[in-house]
């Protein structure tokens, strides 16, 4: 259960936020992007959630990812170490409102050589699987075992050959339902769960949120949308259209614990 959620509200640099071109859309549009952080912001407080609003930093273009720069649990929180020169400053500016949460001995970084992104990190029950890609190295998820093993987690490694970040790929939606790529639902250590394989051209959506119960979808990918509906969520269409073009998702705007 939610009950607190931090985000960054988008900066005017987004519009030079790292992108794989993955989806040839063009640059975002900050005002845009604005009122859609602005509805997304809206929706997490009507499910509940208490929700601390940072203002946008015009030195990071991609701050508005806040998920990237520290993972947040009961009992303790991460700080990450952003793989890319132009995000790794983040971790230092989430500091102060991890704080306000943590207190300074449960509050944890990621070291180098290691390298660690929030959206590389899945947790399920008291499990963490954590995506060792371009962004997320052995070290770093070496490191964050060691940590969250403290705390009661136990965490494993997924590798990730299709793009940047694992919950791009595979999305646990709670009550043993995953969304997953065709390569995902033939990963080792999914066997297990319910898996609904998404097809290619509507793969943006497998990143959908499930706050409290209620699944946040991303507008405009309606086979997705009845896989959900049809496994009895509630649902919410969100348009994060202006983050997609920057590889941003519904995930990835949120810090949520």
């Amino acid at each position: 259960m939610f009950t607190k959620a931090i985000t960054r509200k988008p900066c005017r640099a987004l519009i030079d936020g790292i992108t794989t071109a993955q989806f040839e859309d063009g640059k975002p549009d900050y005002d845009s992007a604005i009122a859609q952080h602005a509805k997304y912001v809206e929706t997490l407080r009507s499910l509940g959630l208490e929700v601390t609003v940072l203002e946008g930093d015009e030195r990071y273009p991609d701050s508005c990812f806040v998920e990237d720069p520290a993972v947040v649990m009961e009992g303790c929180a991460v700080i990450t170490n952003p793989a890319t020169d132009s995000r790794n400053g983040e971790k230092e500016e989430i500091i102060e409102t991890i704080r306000k949460f943590y207190d300074d001995d449960q509050i944890f970084h990621i070291e180098a050589p290691g390298t660690m992104e929030g959206g590389d990190v899945m947790l399920v029950g008291k499990h963490f699987y954590v995506g060792q890609s371009d962004r997320t190295n052995a070290e770093g998820a070496r490191q964050f075992n060691e940590i969250v093993t403290r705390f009661g987690y136990t965490s494993s490694t997924v590798p990730v050959t299709e793009g940047l970040h694992l919950k791009d790929f595979v999305i646990y939606l709670e009550d043993n339902n995953m969304l997953v790529t065709e390569l995902m639902d033939k990963e080792p250590q999914f066997q297990s769960f319910n898996r609904f394989v998404i097809e290619p051209e509507e793969l943006y959506a497998i990143n959908s949120l499930n706050i409290n119960g209620t699944v946040l979808v991303p507008q405009g990918y309606p086979k997705t949308l009845k896989i959900i509906q049809d496994l009895g969520y509630p649902t919410r269409l969100m348009d994060t259209g202006e983050f997609r073009k920057i590889d941003g998702s519904l995930t990835c705007l949120s810090l949520r614990f």
